[in-house]
C-alpha cells in the first residue's frame, strides 16, 4: 500500500491550494477520504454530561485524528531492523490553528483530582462514529510481517519557530515510535484488569497511525472550552480514532495534542527539560489511546500509573509519570495551583511564555508619564520584564512622549532598557516633546517644529509678571526664569533636564529655538486659570496641550505627538497595521486613533479612553505589561 500527497512547497499551509491525491490502493482511498471529510464538514459538538470545574486539569481523551490543513515541511522514513517487525515512518508538519472543521466527532475524559486520595472522573462526551466501509484484509505476502507507523509530529500554525522546540520535534520523531512499539508489545498478554482491550493485538493491523501536536495554551484553551466548556488551558489531550467494530486493516489510533507552553511550566516546577516534560505527556497521551483510563476507578488509575512508570522507566526518560507527578505537586506544600488565576490565564499570556506566541504586531509605540511609569514617575519591574520580553521576540519598541529624549533615556538606562539591545538610545527612533522631535533611523533628526516666537514671549513674560514658574524647551536642554520648587521637580521626579536659569526674558529667547513651553500649577490652577487664559490667548498661533494635571504644555499649531508618530511612520515606511499604541492623556488620543490598536490605561482621560479600541489596566497596575501579555501576541 502506498500514498503520493503532493502539496505547495510552502512552510505554512494555503487553506486555498489543491491538494493532488494518488492512490495505488482502493482502500487507501477510501480510508483517506473519510479522514478527509471533516475539512468538509461543520457539524456542531455534542452536548457535555459534565462541566465540573476540576481543581488540577491534566489530560483530555478524544475520538478522532486531526486531519487538519498541512503543508509538509520536512518527510523522512526511518526502517527499523527486521526482526523487529516495524516499519516506521515519521513526518514534521506544520498545521493551521483550525478547530471546528478538523475536531469533529469526539469523545472526551480528562485526569482531575477533587480531593487528596484519587481522580476523579469529569464525565464523557461522545459523538457518532464515523461510517466506513467494511474491506476484506489482504493477506500479507511476506514471511516476516511487517507493521508499519505511520508517525505524523504536528506544530501548530501560530506557534513560532523557537529552537528549542524545533529540536524537541526532531527528537520526537524518534522517540514516539520507540514509545509505540514498547506499549504495543506489552498488550498481548497484558494483566491489567481495567484496561479496555479494544486493541488487544496490533500485529493483525496492516499499519498504526498516529499523530502528535505540538501547539501553545491558546490553542489548547480553545479545545477545552469547546468540548469540556472548561475556560484553561491544560498540559495534553488524546484523541482516540479506533473503531474496532469496523475490523479495519489500518488502525488509527489518533492523536495527541501538548501544550509546550503548560509544559514548559512544568518542566520548570518539576526541575527537568521541557523534551522530558513532553515525553512524560505524550506516554500519558499514549496510553489513553490504548484503553488506559484513570477515571473509572483508583484501580484504573493505579494501574494507567504503573504503565506509565513502566514505560518511562524502559526507555530510560527522565521524570516521573503524568499521574504521580499531579499527586506531588498537590502534597508539595510550596506548589500552587497554576489555574487558580483562571481569569488571568483567559486572555492574558503569562510571563516568560511570549516565546510560545507569535507577534501581532511588529511595533508597539508607547508614551511614558502616565503609562509606562507610574504615578511616582517610575518603570515597575512587570514593565520591563514585559518590554524585554517583547523586545527579545522581534517587537520594535518605539517611545513617544512629550519628554526629551534625553530624560527618556535616563530613565530606561536605569532599568537596562535604553543602548543598542534597549528600547531607546541615541540611534534609534522615537518621537518626543510631544512629536515636534522625532528620530528616524540610526537616530538621525527627520523632523523638527519650533513654537512662534511671540507665543514664547507672552509666555516669558506672563510667567515673570505673574511668578507662576515656566520652562521652555529646546532640544535636550531646559531653560526657566526664576528658582522655584516646581521647576526643580521636573528634574528630580521627571528626569528632564536641569533646567538653567536665564537673567532675563531676552536672554532665554535668544538662547536657542524653543519647541514648547510648559506652565507648573497646582491642577485646580491650571483647569481654571492657566488652561482658559492661553487657549484663548493663543489661539491659532499655538495649541494647548495636557499630560498631566499639574502642568499645561504650549505646543505649535497643527503639530502633535499623533502628527509626529505619522511622520515616523512614513518616514520607516511602516503601516498603521503593523502598530499597537499605549497612552493615557489627551495628547495620546491621535497616536491611539491612528494605530491598529490602541490601548488607554484606565487612569487615561476620558477622551482617551473613548477613542481607544480597548481599556488596559492603570499605570499603578503595570497596565503596559498586562497591554503586552494580553494583546500584543
Amino acid at each position: 500500500m502506498s500514498l503520493s500527497l503532493s502539496l505547495p512547497n510552502k512552510t505554512k499551509a494555503n487553506p486555498s491550494s489543491r491538494l493532488k491525491l494518488t492512490f495505488l490502493l482502493p482502500l487507501r482511498l477510501l480510508f483517506m477520504l473519510s479522514r478527509l471529510s471533516s475539512l468538509l464538514r461543520n457539524l456542531h459538538p455534542p452536548p457535555l454530561l459534565s462541566s465540573r470545574s476540576p481543581s488540577m486539569a491534566r489530560v483530555l481523551s478524544l475520538p478522532t485524528p486531526l486531519p487538519l490543513s498541512l503543508a509538509p515541511k520536512t518527510i523522512t522514513s526511518i526502517r527499523v531492523s527486521a526482526q523487529s517487525g516495524f516499519l516506521i515512518n515519521t513526518n514534521s508538519l506544520r498545521v493551521s490553528p483550525s478547530l471546528k472543521s478538523s475536531l469533529c466527532d469526539r469523545g472526551f475524559n480528562s485526569l482531575c483530582r477533587e480531593d487528596g486520595r484519587g481522580l476523579a472522573p469529569l464525565g464523557r462526551v461522545w459523538a457518532s462514529q464515523r461510517e466506513y466501509r467494511k474491506v476484506r484484509r489482504r493477506a500479507s505476502r511476506s514471511k516476516v510481517k511487517e507493521l508499519e507507523l505511520n508517525v505524523s509530529i504536528c506544530i501548530e500554525e501560530d506557534l513560532p519557530d523557537d529552537a528549542e522546540i524545533l529540536s524537541i520535534t526532531e527528537m520526537l520523531r524518534l522517540n514516539v515510535p520507540m514509545a509505540m512499539k514498547l506499549a504495543f508489545d506489552g498488550l498481548k498478554d497484558s494483566a491489567y484488569k481495567t484496561r479496555d482491550a479494544a486493541i488487544s493485538d496490533v500485529g493483525g493491523f496492516e499499519n498504526v497511525e498516529l499523530s502528535l501536536l505540538l501547539c501553545n495554551d491558546e490553542f489548547i484553551c480553545k479545545l477545552n472550552k469547546e468540548w469540556r466548556d472548561e475556560d484553561h488551558p491544560t498540559d495534553v489531550l488524546s484523541m482516540s480514532q479506533h473503531a474496532p467494530e469496523l475490523k479495519l486493516p489500518i488502525l488509527m489510533l489518533g492523536d495527541i495534542v501538548i501544550s509546550v507552553e503548560t509544559a514548559a511550566r512544568q518542566a520548570e516546577e518539576r526541575g527537568h527539560t521541557l523534551l522530558d516534560e513532553i515525553r512524560i505527556l505524550m506516554v500519558h497521551g499514549l496510553l489513553h489511546l490504548l484503553g488506559f483510563d484513570h477515571e473509572i476507578s483508583e484501580e484504573a488509575e493505579a494501574e494507567m500509573e504503573k504503565e506509565e512508570e513502566r514505560l518511562l522507566k524502559s526507555l530510560r526518560w527522565k521524570g516521573k509519570g503524568l499521574i504521580q507527578s499531579a499527586y506531588d505537586a498537590e502534597t508539595n506544600a510550596n506548589s500552587h495551583n497554576e489555574y487558580t488565576d483562571v481569569g488571568l490565564l483567559k486572555d492574558r499570556k503569562k510571563e516568560g511564555s511570549l516565546r510560545f506566541y507569535k507577534p501581532k504586531f511588529n511595533y508597539i509605540f508607547c508614551d511614558m508619564d502616565g503609562t509606562l511609569l507610574n504615578s511616582r514617575s517610575q518603570i515597575s519591574s512587570a514593565n520591563v520584564k514585559a518590554l524585554k520580553e517583547a523586545v527579545s521576540r522581534g517587537v520594535k519598541v518605539v517611545i513617544a512622549t512629550g519628554k526629551a529624549r534625553s530624560a527618556v533615556i535616563s530613565i530606561l538606562k536605569m532599568v537596562d532598557l535604553s543602548g543598542k539591545d534597549g528600547v531607546v538610545s541615541e540611534f534609534s527612533p522615537g518621537v518626543f516633546l510631544q512629536g515636534l522631535l522625532v528620530y528616524g533611523r540610526q537616530g538621525r533628526e527627520v523632523f523638527r517644529r519650533n513654537l512662534d516666537p511671540d507665543v514664547c514671549r507672552e509666555a516669558c513674560l506672563y510667567s515673570w509678571e505673574n511668578k507662576i514658574p515656566l520652562i521652555a524647551f529646546t532640544k535636550d536642554r531646559c531653560l526657566t526664569l526664576f528658582n522655584h520648587s516646581l521647576v526643580d521637580s521636573v528634574h528630580t521626579i521627571y528626569h528632564e533636564p536641569k533646567a538653567e536659569i536665564m537673567p532675563s526674558v531676552e536672554h532665554l529667547l535668544a538662547a536657542a529655538d524653543i519647541q514648547k513651553m510648559i506652565f507648573l500649577d497646582t491642577p485646580v490652577g491650571v483647569a481654571t486659570t492657566l488652561r482658559p487664559y492661553w487657549t484663548e490667548a493663543t489661539r491659532d498661533r499655538a495649541t494647548v496641550v495636557q499630560a498631566v494635571p499639574d502642568m499645561l504644555e504650549i505646543v505649535p499649531h497643527g503639530t502633535s505627538k499623533g502628527s509626529g508618530v505619522k511622520i515616523l511612520l512614513d518616514h520607516l515606511g511602516i503601516t498603521a497595521e503593523e502598530v499597537m499604541a499605549i497612552g493615557d492623556g489627551e495628547n495620546d488620543v491621535e497616536m491611539l486613533e491612528l494605530a491598529s490598536l490602541g490601548v488607554a490605561l484606565s487612569n487615561g482621560s476620558e477622551k482617551t479612553k473613548a477613542v481607544a479600541n480597548v481599556i488596559g489596566d492603570s499605570n499603578d497596575e503595570d497596565g503596559v505589561a498586562d497591554a503586552i501579555y494580553r494583546y500584543a501576541f
